[in-house]
């Protein structure tokens, strides 16, 4: 960086200039979610005008009486600000934040100590009007990085967000992946029945992401974990294009390797040394006027090619999917003050398998003998108004709706029914040597569509020293899920019941039958909802030039229904009020340093999932037929020969005992006036720009979780013995009131003291109250692009304890939102210590370097420290009751290991905290490319070649934790790895802009 003196680098900065906020040490935001301000101190009086120079469309404010100003619901993108009439600053408005510019009596930049020169750019070093923590990150930036394709990777970048070994999810600040929201310009795209994926927008589609990880503000709810905040692209007043191919073959994807047991047995997952996969995509864009300086578009179409191979000792599975995701963005300038803004998007994809029989000797592939397509995705839209009534006041609205959907079919559904042989006919005939029945899979098929209609106001009124912002939102979530069986609707088993045989239905097998067929009729699924609203108020009081205090309070509400319209479970505004408070103190009072805090209330709702378990209601009808033996007919599909049953005469009445219809009572289901789950947090920080090039910030963080929902094994309430076994909705380790069907009255008891009896002692207990803390203290430095070269280092340590993870269960991989174990049994939830989301130490590396106009390198490394490794046993003193079983996805779990007289009630048991058999190792991922530039002038052409885990490190990130599979039986596994990172795979990126 040159050392000119000042005047020369104001001079320069009058010419040409741009701001930007940079991906600061933990860089706080502040905006409405989709926009950006601009803020700063200029001469009382004077006409702060701003003008974007892609549209053309300007905003004008008069500077307060105190050398304030500030414009705010600002699209991201470049702009031009001028002071009366002074000489144009280029800036750049960056998503959710505030982009701060003081101006001296000439009009030029006055605040040069925070911000760095870069050629015709000025980078924000400081953004001193924000008191959250977040990471912004746009287009440009991730252009000269080895980031994968996905809004997975781009969050990855920000300190304390970690992937999750088990559900493919993001975990922020030790939180689980179920814990998160996505916008995609202010429209909340996150799956509104599992809360634990989002909507696939291609990565071309963006323009600038901002991963808020802690410290947001009030507009933002239904997070206990982190936000995801993405603007798309859009149009301007010239005409633009572009195309993009990136190709991923075979060849550039390493194969796991096979993996093996100490007794060198092979994995359960079988062998994975032959297993590929490839990924095309072609991606072509166009954007620019309709109507010059008034209406513009951005239009995208990608076309999605993948292919992937699972191939077992004995079989395989070959996956291909052709898809295509078209999207498109309308900006319409109504006037300066008044604008349109619509987003539409379509991200339905679909995958098709075929399914093999496999010699791994011979390397012999059969000709598919099964095929199954999944469907996942939804259309989109939004529609956004953004109105300046006045210099000081802005009001936003919008509208939109989300769309999911997860299906599994196959070509056999229509044409074929599930055949299936009981044990007790293949005992009695043996198994016939025609296959039975022409189904691909014998399974039933299973969808489900997601739809969130989503509306919000925002308002923002400046009054002097302060900056009020209120609002409102709301969203009505529908889910509604199905599973039939195949064919004519019914699942036909063979049963090998004799004459006289009684039958569920209380009719006798007739005389002369040697066999009867089980015709059942299986229909589950009705829809449920989720009615979620807030309302926020906000004031950004300026207390002095340099002192910020940011107070706000948000109030929530929801109503889950059920398919039967009755309120499963609800809560008022006044049982989820959520304070925040922040402050930003600029110590110098020139931008440079700053020292912020904030302190909030963060509520978490209740999802779909839950409703639909208990809500949905199912047909469940049993029709029996004598067995006339078989029928050999052609498969539908291939013509080989398979067997049908012959129905004879029907034995007794339609069996419906099984039909349980949608309830309309739940008060034996779910606690009267339950209590929502919040999260406490704070967070104090310290950012300084060290000079125009460096910065540097520690800050540190505690959050605090104290309430849970989940179903919750209740044996024992005093008073009602009608619960002596079921599994209710409560608020463990509280008082909760359920109803009592046996005095026809409510019951309220505390849950940390009943709940439970043991079996075999009788001992009354109850369940711990639940608990999760996440500590954490963060350094990074930052050294912003200079188009020559950029660098950030990130260092976090944390520590993640508690006695249950979140609403989904990591350690058992058991991922139903709110369904989880750790209330099945007492000894689930005893243990407080670290989490299975516990690492550390993590480290983020990231750097980027221009050679020369041809050649430019990146590259980027992840390492944290390994996590716990926690025994689950199977009992638990004084109780014969199982605590969990021998299974790894089945849930529960003692930390009570048996090593003697583990047969009788007496047994002899030793306690074992979380984490007491070690870690598990680092994980470490490097990442590198190379970037290719056409060294010609008016010709935009790269190609990038990247390649991930550089090193091809395949670190275990999983291990077997069950310990028992019944007292004192060690599982054979126990410690052992079941899960590493992907291997090596690299990619090429070629793109044309024109």
């Amino acid at each position: 960086m040159s050392t000119a003196p000042r005047s020369l680098r104001k001079s320069a900065l009058s010419i040409a200039m741009g701001l930007c906020l940079a991906s600061l040490v933990a860089a706080p935001a502040f905006a409405q979610s989709a926009t950006g301000a601009v803020a700063g101190r200029a001469n009382s009086g004077d006409q702060i005008t701003i003008v974007n120079t892609a549209t053309g469309a300007s905003r004008s404010v008069t500077v307060n009486s105190d050398g304030s100003y500030r414009i705010g619901q600002l699209p991201p993108g470049d702009y031009t600000l001028t002071a009366g009439s002074g000489t144009p600053v280029n800036l750049n408005v960056s998503l959710g934040g505030t982009t701060t510019v003081n101006l001296d009596s000439a009009g030029g930049v006055a605040n040069l100590a925070a911000v760095e020169v870069v050629g015709s750019r000025v980078v924000n070093r400081v953004d001193v009007y924000s008191t959250e923590s977040a990471t912004n990150i746009n287009r440009e930036e991730l252009a000269r990085l080895p980031v994968d394709q996905g809004l997975n990777a781009v969050a990855l970048i920000a300190p304390g967000v970690q992937s999750s070994s088990v559900f493919g999810g993001l975990s922020f600040g030790g939180s689980t992946v179920a814990e998160n929201v996505v916008y995609i310009n202010g429209l909340n795209v996150t799956d509104p029945y599992l809360r634990q994926g989002f909507s696939s927008v291609p990565f071309n589609f963006y323009q600038e992401f901002q991963v808020k990880t802690g410290g947001y503000s009030a507009e933002f709810g239904r997070s206990t974990g982190g936000v995801i905040n993405a603007v798309t692209r859009s149009g301007g007043n010239d005409f633009k294009g572009g195309l993009q191919v990136t190709i991923e073959p075979p060849a550039w994807v390493e194969s796991p390797r096979d993996r093996y047991y100490s007794d060198g047995k092979l994995l359960a997952r079988d062998r994975t040394s032959r297993d590929d996969s490839a990924f095309y995509k072609t991606n072509i864009w166009a954007s620019g006027p309709i109507l010059k300086d008034r209406l513009f578009f951005f239009a995208m179409y990608e076309q999605r090619d993948s292919n992937s191979k699972d191939i077992d000792t004995t079989q395989a599975w070959i996956t291909r999917g052709d898809n295509g995701f078209w999207g498109g963005k309308i900006d319409w300038r109504l006037n300066d003050n008044h604008v349109l803004e619509f987003l539409a998007f379509s991200d339905k994809a679909e995958s098709t398998t075929t399914t093999h029989v496999y010699d791994w000797d011979t390397s012999f592939l059969d000709q598919a003998d099964g095929e199954s397509t999944a469907g996942s995705g939804g259309d989109n839209w939004s529609v956004t108004y953004t109105g300046h009534f006045t210099d000081y006041f802005v009001a936003k609205a919008m509208y939109g709706v989300n769309k999911r959907s997860s299906s599994g079919s196959s070509p056999t559904d229509p044409l074929c029914s599930i055949v299936s042989l009981a044990t007790n006919y293949t005992n009695k005939f043996g198994r016939p040597a025609t296959r039975t029945g022409c189904h691909s899979d014998n399974t039933s098929i299973n969808g489900r569509e997601d739809q969130r209609e989503a509306a919000r106001l925002d308002f923002e009124w400046t009054l002097g020293s302060h900056l009020l912002r209120f609002g409102l939102d709301h969203e009505q979530m529908d889910s509604a899920s199905s599973t039939i069986y195949p064919g004519d609707g019914r699942s036909y088993s063979i049963q090998g019941l004799s004459a006289g045989a009684l039958l569920p239905n209380d009719a006798t097998v007739p005389v002369g039958a040697v066999a009867i067929v089980d015709a059942r009729y299986y229909v589950t699924g009705a829809p449920v909802a989720t009615r979620a609203q807030a309302f926020y108020l906000e004031d950004s009081w300026s207390v002095t030039d340099n002192l910020l205090l940011n107070l706000g309070v948000r109030f929530d509400n929801f109503k889950n229904t059920l398919a039967s319209g009755a309120t499963f479970a609800e809560a008022g505004f006044g049982d989820m009020i959520s304070p925040r408070l922040g402050f930003s103190w600029d110590i110098k009072g020139d931008g440079t340093t700053k020292l912020f805090g904030n302190a909030g209330r963060y509520y978490l709702p209740l999802t779909n999932k839950l409703t639909d378990y208990f809500g949905g209601g199912s047909t469940d009808e049993h029709t029996y037929y004598v067995f006339n033996g078989w029928e050999t007919k052609q498969h539908p599909i291939s013509g080989a020969p398979y067997l049908s049953p012959i129905l004879g005469a029907q034995i007794g009445p339609v069996n419906t005992e099984g039909n349980v219809p949608a309830p309309t009572d739940v008060r034996t289901a779910v606690a009267r006036d339950l209590k929502q789950v919040f999260q406490d947090e704070f967070i104090i920080g310290f950012q300084q720009a060290i000079n125009q090039e460096w910065s540097w910030g520690v800050n540190a963080t505690y959050r605090k979780m104290t309430r849970a929902v989940e179903d919750v094994s209740i044996r024992h309430v005093e008073g009602c013995p009608w619960y002596s076994g079921d599994w209710p909705i409560l608020n463990p380790g509280e008082t909760n009131t359920l109803w009592c069907p046996d005095t026809n009255d409510w019951v309220t008891f505390d849950n940390s003291e009943d709940g439970y009896i043991t079996s075999g002692s009788g001992i009354v207990m109850g369940y711990k109250k639940p608990r999760r803390t996440y500590k954490a203290v963060e350094f990074q430095i930052d050294r912003a692009w200079d188009d020559r070269w950029a660098f950030n280092a990130s260092y976090l340590w944390s520590k993640s304890e508690g006695n249950l993870e979140g609403p989904v269960n990591s350690d058992t991989g058991y991922g139903d939102t709110n369904l989880v174990q750790y209330y099945d049994h007492p000894a689930v939830n005893e243990r407080f210590g670290v989490t299975f989301n516990d690492f550390t130490h993590q480290i983020k590396l990231r750097g980027s370097f221009k050679l020369n106009e041809m050649w430019s390198f990146g590259a980027t490394l992840s390492a944290h420290s390994g996590g716990p490794i926690t025994a689950f046993g199977v009992r638990w003193p004084n109780d014969n009751r199982s605590a969990g079983g021998p299974s790894e996805g089945s849930g529960g779990g003692s930390g009570w290991l048996c090593v003697a007289n583990c047969s009788s009630i007496n047994r002899e048991l030793v306690f074992t905290e979380n984490g007491a058999f070690g870690r598990m190792p680092w994980v470490t991922n490097l990442g590198a490319n190379v970037t290719w530039t056409l060294p010609v002038e008016g010709i935009d052409l790269k190609a990038r070649f990247s390649v991930y885990n550089l090193l091809n490190s395949e670190t275990a990130t999983r291990v077997h934790s069950r310990y028992e599979s019944a007292p004192g039986v060690t599982m054979p596994y126990f410690g052992q790895a079941r899960a590493w990172q992907s291997p090596r795979y690299m990619n090429l990126v070629l793109t044309w802009d024109f």
